[in-house]
């Protein structure tokens, strides 16, 4: 879309939010209003409300915004003082604590919308409520949210609402939600059988069930061997590590409330936490002898269990969890061996992103640090302009497309984030590299250089396929369940016509499980539609069915990908046929 039409498209969401606002005021007078921000495919608005908004609420919203549109009300701004500002809202504790953290002497922005409905907002909106009567909306949805993302505030209620410039753009996005809904993996993944979560077990800790650990493990051997032959070497460390340990790498000071802590430092002699991340563990391998110029890079590898304390707000499915596994590596190089080594780490990536299907929907954010916000972060102002200019040159070196993301970086450094979107286009973050030279100095890493002279090595932080449970989340989504054959942890499913055939069944999957395949027989005294419909549903993509016809030949029919209901066909031909589609990794 041109930059102009979206500028006026985001004006038109802002003032249906501030429509949205009055209309519940009107109907709800004792609601105490928050934000109301335009996003990507509408607008939403958090309330503080004693009623619980439901869907059978949204017909009378959404007559009320009707009527506020087609009076023609002006959107009217009003500059005011700060202590003028939190007179106008003194009942409203939300909006006092936004316009008490201005600084002093600063002037607040109001827009009244009529004479009788005003907000805190600096705009920009639409001249009048009348430039919003061809615009189509939608209230859909109402969900908690806490006062600013934070879990120790009080649970809102936010409002969603799409907006489109017309009916026929809101329908085209409407239809193709109830589309994605079809593949969002939280539902799909659930009903395919991948994964269930317990209520007594928690939230963000996810089962895996037998479809969606095979899966993991399949990518996980894919994963090992080709890190193995592109240099990395494989370490197996702790789930936990005392406090000390975080306490040198600065996990202890800037991200203590994203771990599990277990004990309590005031009672306890030592106190131990699980470990969010593998970094600090890893060291201690490069640690473990002296090191010299000759050794490095050096690639350490691990498939790692981490544990994170996400808000709980913050759980979806598989995408966002507590406890997770991820393909995690720690490189270590000189300042010469940085660009080559980045480079290397990022055409892994690629590598796997392109085999999986998931490159044309990757996006890159360079993560910097916010230098107004300090506290976030170790190292001095030079250390992060020498390590943000290294990354700058290495991405425009490798014509990498990228947004800037301020204050994104993580705690010790900058970082390439290789961003995802589900199917409701939400985007999260699937692969990161990181390049680090702060912690080294931390941890005492040096190596011996040509000249003789100690010196801390550059870090290269990265993982080559992300969390393994977010990547099995948005494979769902894209094969919608019907994975490639290489990745399907069901690949073939043999069925008998009738009974007598129940030993020819059983003959072709044992054939079938020594060429190294994932089988499964279905013998039972069905119809074989009911049967074929079942592993349909189940996104098997070969079936494999015989007959009597099939046993006196010694051969079999297919149905799956690229076959039309093919009879008589060889054994030994179609397992060629899968093999060769499982080696090329076929999508």
């Amino acid at each position: 879309m041109e930059k102009d039409k979206q500028q006026e498209l985001e004006k038109a969401r802002h003032s249906l939010a501030h429509i949205l606002a009055k209309a519940i005021m009107s109907l709800y007078p004792k609601t105490k209003l928050t934000i109301g921000p335009a996003i990507d495919d509408g607008f939403y608005y958090d309330i503080d409300l004693d009623e619980n908004l439901t869907p059978d609420h949204f017909p009378a919203i959404e007559k009320k915004m009707k009527e506020i549109i087609n009076k023609g009300e002006p959107f009217v701004r009003k500059v005011v003082s700060k202590e003028e500002a939190l007179k106008l809202f003194k009942d409203n504790e939300y909006k006092t604590e936004i316009i008490n953290e201005l600084p002093e002497g600063e002037e607040v922005s109001i827009y009244y919308t009529g004479d009788d409905f005003f907000d805190l907002c600096r705009g920009p909106h639409v001249e009048s409520s009348k430039n919003l009567q061809n615009y189509a909306y939608k209230i859909h949805a109402v969900n908690g949210a806490y006062w600013r993302g934070n879990e120790k505030n009080k649970m809102l209620q936010r409002v969603y609402a799409y907006a489109y410039p017309d009916k026929k753009q809101l329908n085209e996005h409407i239809q193709m939600i109830e589309e994605a809904k079809k593949r969002d993996h939280n539902k799909l993944g659930r009903e395919l059988g991948f994964f269930t979560t317990v209520d007594y077990i928690g939230q963000g800790l996810p089962i895996l069930l037998p479809k969606g650990a095979r899966v993991i493990q399949i990518l996980q051997r894919f994963v090992e061997d080709e890190e193995q032959k592109r240099g990395w070497l494989l370490t197996k460390t702790p789930f936990m590590a005392k406090s000390d340990l975080y306490k040198i790498s600065g996990h202890w000071d800037h991200y203590k409330d994203g771990m599990f802590v277990l004990g309590d430092e005031k009672k306890d002699k030592e106190v131990y936490a699980l470990r969010p991340m593998t970094c600090p563990f890893q060291y201690q391998a490069y640690l473990n002898k002296a090191r010299s110029y000759k050794d490095l890079p050096l690639r350490y590898n691990e498939t790692s269990t981490l544990f994170r304390n996400e808000a709980s707000g913050e759980m979806h499915g598989l995408i966002r969890v507590r406890q997770f596994t991820i393909s995690e590596g720690h490189l270590m190089c000189t300042p010469e061996q940085l660009e080559s080594e980045f480079k290397g780490c990022l055409e892994l990536a690629t590598y796997m992103l392109k085999t999986l299907g998931l490159y044309e929907d990757a996006s890159y954010r360079f993560s910097q640090w916010d230098p107004n916000d300090k506290e976030k972060y170790i190292g001095t102002k030079e250390q992060w302009d020498e390590a943000q200019s290294a990354m700058e040159k290495i991405l425009k070196d490798l014509n990498v497309p990228y947004e800037i993301g301020i204050g994104e970086a993580a705690f010790y450094g900058p970082k390439l984030d290789i961003q995802i979107k589900n199917v409701f286009g939400k985007e999260d973050t699937l692969i990161t590299i990181q390049i680090d030279q702060m912690l080294a100095e931390k941890f005492g890493m040096v190596y011996t250089d040509k000249d003789g002279n100690k010196k801390n090595p550059y870090i290269i932080h990265r993982t080559s396929i992300g969390c393994y449970e977010r990547t099995l989340a948005y494979l769902i989504e894209k094969y919608a369940g019907a994975f490639p054959l290489w990745l399907s942890p069901e690949q073939v499913r043999v069925m008998s016509l009738t009974e007598r055939n129940t030993d020819y069944v059983d003959k072709i999957v044992a054939r079938l499980k020594q060429e190294g395949l994932r089988v499964e027989a279905d013998n039972r005294n069905e119809k074989i539609g009911y049967k074929i419909r079942e592993a349909l549903n189940e996104k098997v993509p070969y079936l494999i069915i015989v007959g009597d016809e099939e046993e006196k030949n010694g051969t079999i029919s297919i149905r799956g990908r690229g076959f039309e209901n093919k009879s008589g066909l060889n054994l030994d031909d179609f397992i060629a046929r899968l093999k060769d589609e499982i080696e090329t990794k076929k999508i």
